[in-house]
């Protein structure tokens, strides 16, 4: 029968079955099936050394970390800072992939010694980097050279022993380092471990306060809350992790983060967004030859959003019966974007899974490459979603408050409205684009210039702390009402619609990405940005006076107050704004309201 025209095919491969008697579900099965060809596929290992002329290699092979705490032991080279540099966004994601594909997860005791662990695990096979952090104990991320240390590795590895309980017996890259004498030291552990989570806020504040100038914190601020090169490996990995249980399923998929992992903005503890690659599986554009051919047989249908709620439903069932430290498993299959939403244990990360969403894959890309256009532009938007999010504009509970994306938006658009613009819009990376950026997403031009050096910026020198004063008196007296944001065209529209705030998806012009935004919280935000406007114009976010005075103790102790950046972090900033509660009026700023106090106080009776 031919191909039935609307009627979307569930992409699962199939070759013929086999039939047998098993104590475990079908989908456990084919778990146990692909470790078990992996397994099979083990070849002779590693050359046999003395200890000699291991402690040799290693000295040779694995030099001390340059980031996190000092050590003595051996300890393998980081993840290079500039390893961006001259790469594409899709070449970079690929070879980050790659890398997470010869990588393990291996929880260790806490007081282990690198230079065991090292020596350990170099036994099957050389080891390209390795890095430890805290999280729900203190875990290694070990990256080989080659898979065939993986495979080793899997090949001297034994099953737990239980009592009381059964262990699923799927194989995976997380593995649990056991041995008598690791853990027995009394003094402290050797390990160097690398930030995994932001700083509370109080101490951020301090650190910020200690600056020079307003510049200076935000620099600042922008390297101590950012993705760390290791945190990015860790985040990969476990999309890596995933994709082994997927792809008892789906052979042929892949598992790519998105969002703020890899969109230059994420910062330390953020959450893992991970989309289901399936476009290997489905071969759309694929020439058919002529004469006799071969296509699979598929189920078919009603529609590609079926499609995407059933292959979601299996690989989430397939994460909670078996993927080792996977927990709160939810599979929430009717929202307008189908998910599956789970915590990594081991990471600390929470992930949401979907499947059909690559736009948003898109959307990642194009900040990416604002990201790294022009340094000013991380600075302000780290800013904005620091500032944003210690005063409540936005959340991690889904509800009526702006996104971090739609920051983002906002603070690309008044970038690209200066004059000179400090960005282009995207009309113009649309038109630098080769024919090989060619881009289209169900019916939507997604194209945009993929090399760097084709974009020529605009001679706009102004400085972050100009920038960023001028970004809350942009917003503070924004025309919400009538008009809406396009980076499109970087300029303003008329609002198509009724939403309190518009902002245009980049890439899908009849979509809203703040159509969540109700008004209340509409003026929460114009109310802190103007609040946040006037204390940068008026001094009240200055460096204190005292900090000019000669006394050592004097300028110590004035760089401890808030001031720049730091003051903008206090809770006054908010209270000063009145954005608590439920929807108030317009209030002036805080000196004019605490002048109006004083002389109602002052009044006869």
């Amino acid at each position: 029968m031919p191909k039935g025209k609307g009627y979307p095919m569930l992409s699962f491969k199939t070759r013929t079955l086999q039939t047998s008697l098993s104590p475990y579900p079908p989908c456990a099965c084919a778990v146990i099936r692909v470790s078990a060809m992996a397994a099979s596929m083990a070849a002779s290992r590693f050359h046999k050394w003395s200890n000699g002329q291991l402690l040799k290699h290693l000295r040779r092979k694995l030099s001390p970390s340059l980031r996190g705490t000092g050590t003595n032991a051996a300890a393998c080279q980081p993840i290079t800072d500039n390893e961006e540099t001259g790469k594409t966004f899709m070449a970079l994601q690929e070879e980050r992939r790659e890398r997470a594909e010869r990588s393990v997860l291996i929880s260790c005791p806490a007081k282990s010694s690198e230079k065991k662990v090292l020596k350990f695990l170099s036994k099957h096979g050389d080891i390209n980097n390795c890095f430890f952090y805290d999280g729900y104990g203190t875990y290694a991320v070990v990256e080989f050279a080659n898979r065939e240390g993986i495979l080793s590795l899997h090949e001297a590895t034994t099953l737990p022993s239980v009592l009381h309980e059964a262990s699923v017996p799927f194989k995976s890259r997380l593995l649990s380092l056991r041995g008598t004498g690791m853990d027995q030291s009394t003094g402290p552990a050797s390990l160097k471990l690398h930030p995994h989570t932001a700083p509370p806020v109080n101490d951020l504040i301090q650190r910020l306060s200690a600056e020079e100038s307003i510049d200076q914190q935000l620099h600042t601020l922008t390297s101590t809350l950012e993705l760390t090169n290791e945190n990015v490996a860790l985040r990969f990995l476990v999309c890596s992790l995933i994709k082994d249980i997927a792809g008892a399923f789906f052979p042929e998929c892949t598992i790519r983060p998105f969002g703020s992992s890899v969109n230059g903005f994420g910062k330390l503890g953020c959450d893992l967004d991970l989309f289901l690659d399936l476009d290997t599986i489905s071969g759309g554009g694929v020439k058919r030859p002529s004469g006799l051919s071969v296509e699979y047989q598929m189920k078919r249908v009603a529609s590609e959003r079926t499609v995407t709620q059933s292959v979601l439903s299996v690989v989430g069932e397939g994460v909670e019966q078996f993927a080792p430290g996977c927990v709160g498993v939810q599979k929430i299959l009717n929202a307008r974007c189908p998910l599956v939403r789970f915590s990594h244990q081991p990471s600390g990360f929470q992930c949401d899974l979907t499947a059909n969403n690559r736009v948003a894959m898109k959307s990642s890309e194009l900040l990416w490459l604002l990201s790294r256009l022009e340094e000013r532009v991380r600075c302000l938007v780290f800013m904005v979603r620091c500032w944003a999010r210690v005063h409540g504009i936005t959340s991690s509970i889904p509800g009526p408050w702006i996104t971090n994306f739609s920051l983002s938006m906002l603070v690309v658009f008044f970038l690209q409205s200066r004059s000179p613009p400090v960005l282009p819009t995207l009309d113009q990376l649309r038109d630098l684009a080769s024919p090989a950026d060619k881009c289209v997403i169900e019916g939507s031009d997604c194209t945009i210039v993929s090399d760097l050096r084709k974009i020529q910026l605009e001679h706009n020198t102004e400085p972050l702390e100009t920038l960023l004063q001028e970004f809350f008196e942009f917003y503070s007296t924004f025309p919400f009402n009538r008009m809406s944001i396009n980076i499109r065209k970087g300029k303003q529209v008329h609002k198509p619609e009724a939403a309190a705030l518009h902002i245009q998806n980049p890439f899908e012009s009849g979509h809203n990405v703040s159509k969540n935004v109700n008004a209340a919280q509409l003026e929460r935000l114009v109310a802190l940005c103007r609040e946040s406007a006037w204390l940068l114009a008026h001094g009240g976010a200055s460096v204190p006076p005292a900090t000019v005075a000669t006394g050592t103790t004097s300028s110590t102790r004035a760089k401890t107050q808030p001031w720049g950046v730091a003051a903008l972090l206090m809770p006054a900033v908010a209270e000063a704004a009145g954005v608590k509660g439920r929807r108030k009026k317009k209030r002036e700023p805080a000196s004019e309201r605490i002048k109006s106090l004083l002389q109602t106080l002052n009044k006869p009776k």
